[in-house]
């Protein structure tokens, strides 16, 4: 990325996203390196994805609670029609998803078509390099506890418990689909570098992005539907599940390398 730009084919870029490129680059330890217009348009459309992907998360949550107010309004608590109403929701949501990742690979795909030589060692990192054995551990540790919570309160025999808890299962399974597909997204879409500085970032980017999806935002939210409604054990296991888990999230983050470190060792290990 020190060498001058290529000609751009797509709309200038704007100076605040070079600027933003930049400060990313030195948060990663790559002050060094020049930003290139390749780089500044890529984070950009990467900054976008990602508030797109928060606004489809919080959607599924306020969808979540909408259905659970039925089991307190005039539906009888066996009522299908907001169980079908949330499915068709996350059903919605997953396909918004898939189009946003679509969108991202095809801006991807034109920032490759304006390079003069792809990375002279093309690597595709798989899962190991992206996300990491811990990472992976604690993102399936606690979407299977959040789902194994709320299963656990169809136990109990109040329909309007056993309601809501269907409520968060439908949540919890969308929250994780959408997760699925992103992390296939990262781990499948085409690395779009020209050399080794180029390379360089594309994996920070694909591990940063790997590891904020790891943080269980949903399933933290979810099982708070069932709050002061489920029995007095459910309500223990739910928050000991919370604190255990941010607990863990917060030693993840503390204890592992960083993702520039990360990256350099995916690099090195080529």
């Amino acid at each position: 990325m020190t060498r001058e730009p290529l000609p751009d084919t797509g709309p200038p870029t704007r100076t605040t996203d070079l600027r933003m490129a930049g400060e990313w680059l030195a948060h990663h330890d790559l002050a060094d390196t020049h930003p290139t217009p390749l780089l500044a348009s890529r984070l950009a459309v990467r900054r976008r994805a990602r508030l797109a992907t928060y606004v489809i998360l919080a959607a599924l949550i306020i969808v979540s609670a909408l259905a659970a107010t039925s089991a307190f309004g005039g539906l009888q608590p066996h009522h299908p029609l907001p169980l079908l109403a949330l499915t068709a929701s996350v059903a919605g949501l997953l396909l918004a998803q898939s189009l946003l990742d679509r969108w991202v690979r095809r801006v991807d795909q034109r920032a490759g078509a304006t390079l003069s030589r792809r990375a002279a060692h093309l690597i595709q990192p798989g899962w190991r390099a992206v996300l990491g054995r811990p990472y992976a551990v604690f993102a399936v540790v606690t979407s299977v506890g959040a789902m194994v919570l709320a299963a656990s309160a169809l136990a109990v025999p109040d329909p309007t418990v056993r309601q809501l808890a269907v409520v968060v299962l439908i949540g919890l399974l969308g929250a994780t689909a959408i997760t699925a597909m992103q992390l296939r997204h990262l781990l499948r879409h085409p690395v779009v570098a020209e050399d080794e500085e180029s390379l360089t970032a594309d994996l920070i980017m694909r591990v940063e992005d790997a590891r904020e999806l790891t943080t269980p935002n949903v399933q933290w939210s979810l099982p708070v539907v069932l709050f002061g409604t489920a029995p007095g054990w459910w309500n223990a296991a739910a928050f000991a599940y919370i604190i255990l888990s941010l607990a863990a999230c917060i030693a993840l983050h503390a204890r592992t390398p960083s993702i520039a470190t990360v990256a350099q060792r995916a690099m090195s290990a080529r």
